[in-house]
């Protein structure tokens, strides 16, 4: 049995296990941000599907909030045990994953004429929108002075600030926390200690200013006096 509509622009058929949605001929910040929300819905009102297929033969235009969609789709199929598969996806939309590598972590069902797409330096800087100072020599330069500089300051300050931390609260002088980077893999970052050394036990009973994920209180009590100090200076 197949079943066919079309909410917001996108081409929706269902056949058997298989969820086939025809991408918009531009998939950018607005029509991305509703197509998450949609896609999700999907899962819930088509359990027997076990492959959603995202067929992107008319999207010629796709920006970074397209690649961000893509990304949180593949993601949710990985969750719920299914496969995503991108069919017939078009040279523009090609190029544009092929920047950050993306066409090798897609299931991508092409012809063999797209499959690879070579993808020049100066490509990639005009599909990532990048300044022209990103290739400058003398911008490099001064970017390796800079950071000479900046980590010769951090040496000098490495010690009484690491003393100010011991000295002013119980608890280890660096945090250690773990984030997610490209593709959601985890790594881990180490600091300085700016909170009281039980301060993730403690965040339930500080209110939350953000919504959302993200968390931020500007009279966060956890703080300690050297740790509201460092973040003035930053």
């Amino acid at each position: 049995m197949t079943h066919v509509t079309d909410p917001m622009d996108y081409q929706l058929q269902v056949q058997g296990a298989a969820c086939i949605i025809r991408l918009p001929v531009s998939f950018t910040v607005l029509k991305a941000a509703a197509f998450k929300q949609w896609f999700q819905t999907l899962h819930e009102h088509y359990p027997q599907v076990n492959c959603m297929v995202l067929d992107l033969s008319e999207t010629t235009f796709i920006d970074s909030s397209g690649i961000g969609a893509l990304v949180i789709c593949r993601r949710l199929c990985q969750t719920r045990s299914r496969q995503l598969v991108l069919r017939d996806v078009s040279a523009q939309v090609m190029m544009a994953l092929s920047v950050t590598d993306l066409n090798q972590i897609f299931t991508i069902d092409n012809s063999a004429a797209t499959q690879s797409i070579p993808v020049s330096q100066a490509a990639r800087t005009q599909l990532l929108g990048a300044h022209p100072s990103v290739s400058s020599k003398p911008k490099r330069l001064m970017d390796v002075v800079g950071a000479i500089v900046g980590l010769g300051i951090i040496g000098i300050l490495f010690v009484p600030i690491a003393i100010a931390i011991k000295l002013d609260s119980n608890g280890p002088i660096f945090f250690g926390q773990v984030r997610c980077s490209w593709m959601g893999k985890r790594f881990r970052i180490w600091k300085f200690r700016s909170m009281v050394s039980n301060a993730e036990a403690l965040k339930r009973q500080v209110k939350n200013q953000l919504e959302g994920p993200l968390f931020k209180n500007e009279n966060d009590p956890r703080i300690t006096p050297v740790g509201r100090f460092c973040a003035k200076l930053a």
